[in-house]
């Protein structure tokens, strides 16, 4: 497929399995033939009856298999006796085939204990059919050892027999070893998503208003463009009179006269905030509101105000992060009244329901409402996770934190093959499989990384701090054979080395302080040789810093698991600055983190 320009690539993969048959969940009904009538088993049912009948047919052929060697081992027993105790020298004096068989039974009586079962006249016949050259040839050793060798075989197959399951295992594996090799799974085994589609389809509708009249829909190409939308998106409008609706895109609805803000309107957004200074009834009190919009009813009117007829809206803004402005009321004059101004800071307004009154402005006629100054956001960061089952971001505590993300943050990683990029925390970017390092991005923050040239053949480490670089960007030699071994945002590393043996000589491991071996260069330079000795195993050590700040963040099970080394220094010295940290300060009752 080819994109247009600006069209994402990850949203558009989202889309091919939210809107066709690229993905489908099916359940099928499995059927399967049981005492010649059609059955419907689930999995778990036609497993275990599986698993039963290969036990079954595993436990039929050691069985014969027992028997065919019993039967070799009764029978070289039998010529044994039958050689060493020359049975055959008397053949002659007997006529018939009854007396010569009565003859053999006699022969073999006193020995019959030792025979695993009794002897046959079918045995008999075989015995008097052995060739003369092989009775002359016959070596008693040779046959010992025969007979040993298929002594042990048969106890090695009634140890089977006692433990069935596991030579069924075993025998398994050796089906897996025999008849895979070259016959790898080429599918992979994934996490299916939950893909939204209203968060994937492309925007390829716009949306028009006309204020004065009070209608929006995508039909009214001569009016006031708002924005890009599509066909399953929701709409909110708001109108001058306090009134409210959240309804589906279509050609043109009617919302209400004097239209103040139309948005696209997302479920359960609890971080668009909205302020109102408004008017109850013609001659009524003013008040002013801050407020979220969750859950609805499409096509519903909602009333904003007390529901006073002719109730008016001074000010009304949407701010995506909960941005809080500052606003100035200003009075019409009448006599007596001093102060013709009232500055409104909406920071310090909690935010309530829609449906609250609000806090009184002004009993007094208010003329109109500026803006004094545009505020920050309110809102703490959105936290964020990584989860490695589906490589993309939540924020439903699946995986590893990430940390706190607004405003500009971004998201620095870092494959195995040594590309690197910065990326936005969009919901739906798709991150590559082979990930080493993912992290929030510290501008400021060293990173220290260890990776192997595959053209030299060499391990090299260097440390460089970290670049806004939204593009894929290969940091590292271009080999087949390079890769990135390990990658660590703390400050001063310790890196242990392992070699591997030299002329039978087996070097000692080295333990390198990062911070003194190499200074902090550029992103693409190529770093500094480990070391010259053959590199065995590379390990990170944790610095005695890291181990305090996690033991005490230990403390509190509240914590959230996977901190990476730059949240547990954040944290960590959050909850030194608050709480009375005496029991975990040492020497002079100063403890210091060094990331």
């Amino acid at each position: 497929m080819h994109l247009q320009p600006g069209i994402s690539p990850d949203k558009t993969i989202d889309a091919l399995y939210a809107f066709t048959q690229c993905e489908l969940s099916i359940s099928p009904n499995a059927c399967v033939i049981e005492q010649d009538k059609p059955k419907f088993l689930g999995v778990s049912e036609i497993l275990k009856r599986s698993t039963q009948q290969t036990l079954h047919l595993l436990k039929t052929e050691l069985e014969i298999q027992q028997h065919e060697l019993e039967e070799k081992w009764h029978f070289a027993s039998l010529e044994k006796l039958f050689i060493r105790e020359e049975m055959y020298i008397e053949f002659k004096s007997y006529s018939s085939k009854d007396t010569l068989f009565s003859y053999l039974y006699d022969c073999f009586k006193p020995h019959r204990k030792k025979l695993i079962r009794d002897i046959t006249d079918e045995d008999l016949n075989k015995l008097t059919q052995i060739p003369m050259i092989r009775i002359t040839r016959f070596d008693s050793a040779k046959a010992e050892a025969n007979m040993k060798e298929l002594q042990e075989l048969l106890e090695q197959v009634k140890h089977h027999l006692n433990n069935l399951v596991d030579y069924a295992i075993e025998y398994f594996k050796t089906l897996k070893k025999k008849y895979g090799t070259g016959r790898e799974r080429k599918t992979e085994t994934k996490q299916l998503e939950t893909i939204v589609a209203t968060q994937v389809i492309l925007a390829n509708e716009k949306l028009f208003v006309n204020r004065a009249e009070g209608f929006i829909g995508t039909a009214l190409k001569k009016d006031e463009f708002i924005t890009d939308c599509s066909d399953l998106d929701d709409i909110i409008a708001f109108t001058k009179e306090g009134k409210m609706k959240v309804f589906k895109v279509a050609d043109k609805v009617f919302v209400g006269k004097d239209i103040m803000h139309v948005a696209i309107f997302k479920k359960n957004d609890e971080r668009t905030i909205y302020h109102m200074v408004y008017r109850d009834g013609p001659k009524g009190i003013t008040f002013m509101k801050r407020f979220n919009v969750t859950g609805i009813t499409r096509d519903k009117i909602y009333d904003l105000t007390k529901g006073n007829t002719g109730s008016t809206v001074y000010w009304l803004s949407a701010n995506p992060n909960g941005e809080a402005e500052q606003v100035q009321v200003q009075l019409r004059a009448v006599t007596g009244l001093r102060k013709l101004q009232i500055d409104i800071d909406f920071a310090e307004m909690d935010v309530k329901a829609r449906s609250a009154v609000g806090n009184i402005v002004t009993k007094y006629t208010v003329n109109k409402v500026v803006l004094k100054a545009k505020g920050a956001s309110t809102l703490e960061g959105e936290d964020f996770w990584f989860d490695e089952a589906t490589q993309r971001l939540n924020k439903d505590e699946k995986g590893t934190y990430l940390g706190k993300f607004s405003g500009a943050d971004g998201i620095l990683t870092l494959s195995a093959k040594g590309h690197y990029r910065l990326y936005t925390y969009d919901l739906s970017h798709r991150f590559e499989d082979d990930l080493i390092w993912i992290e929030k991005f510290q501008p400021e923050l060293p990173l220290s990384m260890v990776y192997f040239d595959g053209e030299r053949q060499q391990y090299f480490v260097k440390r460089f701090l970290p670049e806004a670089l939204q593009v894929k960007t290969l940091i590292i030699p271009e080999h087949e054979n390079s890769r990135v071994e390990l990658v660590t945002s703390q400050v001063n590393p310790l890196l242990e080395l392992h070699f591997s043996k030299v002329k039978g000589e087996q070097p000692k491991s080295e333990i390198i302080t990062l911070q003194s071996f190499i200074g902090v260069t550029g992103l693409k330079t190529k770093g500094k040789k480990l070391s010259d000795f053959k590199i065995k195993d590379i390990s990170l050590k944790e610095p005695e810093e890291i181990k305090q700040a996690r033991r005490f963040l230990n403390k509190d099970e509240s914590e959230k698991s996977g901190l990476s080394p730059v949240e547990l220094h954040r944290r960590a010295m959050e909850k030194l600055n608050k709480s009375n940290a005496k029991d975990f300060l040492e020497g002079d009752g100063q403890i210091s983190f060094n990331f």
